[in-house]
């Protein structure tokens, strides 16, 4: 298998994959979204809240704020040493937050949590938590662990991780009158026409969805779209908790490691 990158900045990752097949770019698809862990608040233990908001809302809030995570450093609760409900320094973050509008209404937004680890701290520091009122305080520690997508989506790393086939897209050698049709219908602006014929302008756009095949005029030597076997475009898109490409990394290794636990389980079934 091949990888080459198109595009990677901190959120967003996009590859070509060659030599590979479906079922491996979906297992990887499915891994990101909801066996890859990150860390988020689980927990929230309001100390004072005079706000207009209930406790619960501003705790669905609070757990819904990405933030940084390390998987060098801490374990997942099933997996820590310490096996307990309320979790050691190995398997969970304390956070607390202080904020209180003394001479005007003003929105306290997630820079105000203070983390026990400088790491573990909101991947935004704009994100609104409440809109307190004069007089109003909110006071609260909450407490974030690792968790994976599938129990809950604040556990989730990626807003987005899709793959499709590689578009393949071969040009009619004859000039046509009437290419005007094909370029005009393609909502992604995939061709153009340069000296009477048409070309193609950004193959990578195509969606395959082939507005341009069933709008071509000609009857023979017809433009053509296919898809390049067993090559793939992924994208994947972070919140930001984890790195696009720690995200592939860790559903690799999470691939890898369920594959040989079937095949240990084969074995032992064998025997």
């Amino acid at each position: 298998m091949k990888i080459e990158v198109l595009e990677k900045n901190d959120t967003d990752l996009r590859i070509v994959v060659k030599d590979a097949d479906v079922p491996l770019m979906n297992a990887l698809r499915r891994l990101a979204l909801a066996e890859v862990p990150c860390m988020a608040i689980e927990e929230v233990v309001m100390i004072e809240n005079s706000s207009i908001l209930q406790d619960e809302i501003i705790a669905h809030r609070l757990g819904l704020t990405p933030l940084r995570s390390n998987l060098d450093t801490y374990d997942t609760p099933e997996e820590c040493e310490c096996q307990s409900e309320f979790g050691c320094q190995k398997c969970r973050v304390t956070l607390t937050l202080d904020a209180e509008a003394k001479d005007a209404a003003r929105t306290v937004y997630s820079g105000e949590i203070i983390s026990e680890n400088p790491e573990i701290i909101p991947v935004s520091d704009k994100v609104p938590i409440v809109k307190l009122a004069k007089n109003q305080k909110l006071k609260l520690e909450a407490y974030a662990r690792l968790g994976r997508g599938k129990t809950h989506a604040k556990w989730q790393p990626v807003s987005m991780c899709a793959y499709k086939y590689y578009p393949k897209i071969t040009i009619p050698e004859e000039k046509c009158s009437l290419c005007q049709k094909c370029v005009d219908i393609c909502s992604k602006q995939v061709f153009t026409i340069k000296n009477e014929k048409i070309e193609v302008k950004d193959l990578l756009k195509c969606t395959l969805c082939m507005d341009c095949v069933e709008i071509c005029p000609q009857k023979t030597n017809i433009l053509k779209i296919e898809w390049e076997k067993n090559w793939f475009i992924m994208n994947v898109e972070s919140t930001g908790t984890l790195s696009p490409e720690r995200v592939l990394q860790e559903a690799t290794k999470l691939l890898a490691k369920q594959l040989t636990e079937f095949e240990e389980q084969i074995k032992a079934e064998q025997q």
